[in-house]
């Protein structure tokens, strides 16, 4: 109960404190009294246009459960993803905000469906991540997450509250990518139609997995990014494949040009995310958490790791790249190379176009161990 009432604490705080005004506002709390010229919709099976009227209105079958009440009764809550479907989640017309989403499924969906999003008509998908991973589950496993922007709550509650503004489109699909069907797959998608501020950037994410190695122990969260924006997020799913420390590696930014030496260096693994001297315990907060560290007989140690950048987003002008490096210890007490497993989701803002990231891994490549 005290870790919650001061969670409670420092999410209030974190809103009070990061208050902005205007349409698209990300957290508009000194604004909340004001009436403003908007229309929220929210997505669902029910509902799957968000049309005005337009929710619980399919006709039940005698199979469905409602069948008794008949329609406007729970008869589509959620949709079944075929082997190999490409499913739309969302097709809106001209501008607004996601300002919510709401997902829940199997785990076994987690790394075999793809999350894609495209703004104002763009063929490059802004942000293509595996469904769990997106929402901080890496691993194909579910655990709880308290933070500001994403909450994975009891049991596997998917929620993210990132601002995603769009100015004529917005496209939200989903890819199962399993070699069978997914049933009981549920959304709900919630935003406002308003106008959307011209300084504001475009919402992107994009998942990446590396193998370390002794020769190069170091995994690329982003590379070939281009344009104008702000990073706000990293999420790592990290598997060690060795025993020992394994987060002694540096967290480095490359902005607008940096060269062999990167701009913002940090410290170490556990310093980045707000942790120090190895963690020894897992926590979750407003903008920093480690969340999981799984370590059972016989199977490989997992962590997991976020960090979100809402109060210090990271600026860029032209160009970033982002890095951390795998380091844990040698008996003599020099840095060791690691060979370990390590899957990332960065999260940025950013003027369009974008260059297309590299090809989403193949389905036997993102396998959780």
């Amino acid at each position: 109960m005290k870790n919650t009432h001061v969670t409670l604490l420092l999410l209030a705080s974190a809103v009070a404190t990061w208050a902005q005004s205007g349409p698209g506002g990300f957290f508009n709390v000194s604004g909340l009294a004001t009436i403003r010229n908007s229309e929220t919709r929210s997505i669902s099976a029910e509902n799957p246009r968000g049309e005005r009227g337009a929710g619980a209105t399919e006709v039940p079958t005698p199979a469905n459960p409602g069948s008794d009440l008949g329609a406007g009764w729970k008869i589509r809550p959620c949709i079944t993803l075929q082997k190999g479907e490409t499913a739309t989640l969302a097709d809106i017309d001209g501008s607004g905000v996601i300002q919510h989403i709401w997902i829940t499924v199997n785990p076994r969906a987690y790394r075999d469906v793809l999350l894609r999003f495209y703004w104002d008509n763009e063929t490059s998908p802004s942000i293509e991540a595996p469904l769990g991973d997106f929402f901080a589950s890496g691993h194909g496993m579910r655990y709880k997450v308290n933070s500001l922007m994403v909450a994975v709550n009891p049991s596997g509650g998917f929620n993210s509250y990132w601002p995603m503004p769009f100015r004529k489109h917005a496209r939200i699909t989903v890819e199962n990518q399993r070699p069978e069907k997914i049933d009981g797959f549920f959304y709900q998608i919630t935003y406002a139609l308003e106008p959307v501020a011209a300084d504001a950037g475009y919402f992107h994410a994009y998942w990446r997995r590396t193998m370390t190695s002794r020769q190069h122990p170091e995994h690329a969260i982003l590379e070939n990014v281009a344009g104008q924006g702000h990073y706000v997020g990293t999420f790592l799913a990290w598997e060690q494949l060795s025993n020992g420390w394994w987060g002694e590696g540096e967290m480095k930014f490359y902005i607008d040009g940096d060269g062999k030496n990167p701009t913002i260096c940090g410290t170490g693994t556990e310093d980045y995310f707000g942790g120090a001297w190895g963690f020894g315990d897992t926590f979750t907060t407003a903008f920093l958490g480690y969340p999981l560290h799984e370590m059972k007989a016989g199977d490989i140690p997992k962590h997991a790791l976020y960090r979100w950048h809402v109060p210090d987003p990271i600026r860029f002008k032209k160009n970033l790249k982002v890095t951390i490096q795998a380091l844990g210890w040698w008996p003599n007490g020099k840095f060791q190379p690691l060979t370990d497993d390590i899957s990332s989701v960065g999260y940025w803002y950013q003027t369009e176009p974008h260059k297309p990231q590299p090809p989403m891994p193949a389905r036997e490549d993102r396998f959780p161990r």
